[in-house]
């Protein structure tokens, strides 16, 4: 085993009540003293349904700029399809510890495919009260069935349905996304790599914790994607940083969440936000999350867009290929 898995440590910590050290986050990072606590700003939630394609492009486009992050009602993906992978993920997990081990991530192999517990360098040395699964969905070049749980039996079936139907909304989200910088319908797209852009789904299983005024399930951060589509399960626990305070996301049913990432501020010269954005944890019940990242192929260069930089407004970012970003992100290295 890699290392303890903290599904296993919640076990005990469920018998004996105790918290481990190693989770207490720094006062500066605590939930129970950062969270924000007074009136807050709802994050935006948009309306897909309707042929008003303007509209769409501008409410899009505002709460990519001023957010970062928002919710989009009647995505197109049917709810009977968003909760078999919800139950095909749970089932996962649920699994015998000797089962889930099969498919544990192997250290220093420069994939995130795989089970596992610890993603990223801590720079205090703290641990995440969380524990993962990723593997590729999309495109097909990038797809290992081998890493794939044998265990629910329907997991592949169930999950390559939710691949076909998450393809149209990102189509939908970059068109988007593109038009609102006043680009073509399918610039962001190629400037991502066009049809070789990566779908890497990532399933989140935090377990109860005794103290979830003082453990963070992940830690402050944007993600290094381009754009990220997540589905939670009905316990809240989603921050995300506005207006120098945390707020939680009150999650609307139905609703699926979109993460505006790295690449996309990057490419967008800083017009669309990043969303710094972090996990909180309950005492009582199991959270999970299904997060999909749309990333552009490792070798392709990254940099803002020619038709969005000029005198008035000089490039923002560095262009440099996605595989080393990402390299320099997992280990907290300078940009």
């Amino acid at each position: 085993m890699e290392m303890e898995r903290v599904q296993a440590i919640a076990s005990v910590c469920a018998a004996n009540g105790a918290m481990p050290p190693e989770f207490i986050r720094s006062e500066h990072e605590q939930p129970g003293i950062t969270t924000y606590r007074g009136p807050a700003p709802e994050i935006p939630v948009i309306d897909l349904a309707g042929d008003n394609q303007d509209q769409l492009t501008i409410a899009v486009a505002e709460a990519s700029r001023e957010w970062g992050i928002f919710q989009l009602l009647n995505h197109g993906i049917p709810g009977e399809v968003i909760r078999e992978l919800q139950r095909v993920g749970m089932e996962f997990f649920e699994l015998p510890q000797e089962e889930k081990e099969k498919y544990a991530m192997v250290p220093g192999s420069g994939s995130l495919e795989g089970y596992g517990t610890k993603l990223q360098k801590e720079l205090e040395g703290k641990k995440a009260w969380v524990d993962f699964f990723f593997h590729y969905v999309s495109p097909p070049s990038r797809v290992n069935h081998a890493i794939w749980p044998k265990k629910p039996a329907d997991y592949r079936q169930v999950n390559e349905h939710y691949g076909k139907h998450l393809a149209c909304l990102v189509d939908r989200m970059l068109m988007a996304l593109s038009r609102g910088l006043g680009l073509g319908d399918h610039v962001l797209k190629e400037a991502l790599g066009g049809d070789g852009l990566e779908q890497l789904l990532k399933i989140n299983y935090y377990p109860p914790c005794p103290r979830p005024d003082l453990a963070l399930g992940v830690v402050a951060h944007t993600d290094m994607s381009a754009i990220t589509i997540l589905v939670p399960n009905h316990v809240p626990g989603l921050q995300v940083f506005n207006d120098e305070h945390w707020i939680d996301v009150n999650y609307v049913p139905d609703a699926v969440i979109v993460h505006i990432g790295d690449q996309i501020e990057i490419l967008s010269n800083g017009i669309y936000k990043s969303a710094l954005h972090r996990t909180t944890v309950n005492k009582e019940k199991v959270r999970m999350s299904w997060p999909v990242f749309c990333s552009p192929p490792g070798e392709m260069v990254i940099g803002p867009l020619q038709q969005l930089v000029g005198d008035e407004s000089p490039p923002k970012y560095k262009a440099k290929k996605y595989k080393d970003y990402a390299y320099c992100k997992l280990n907290k290295l300078p940009q």
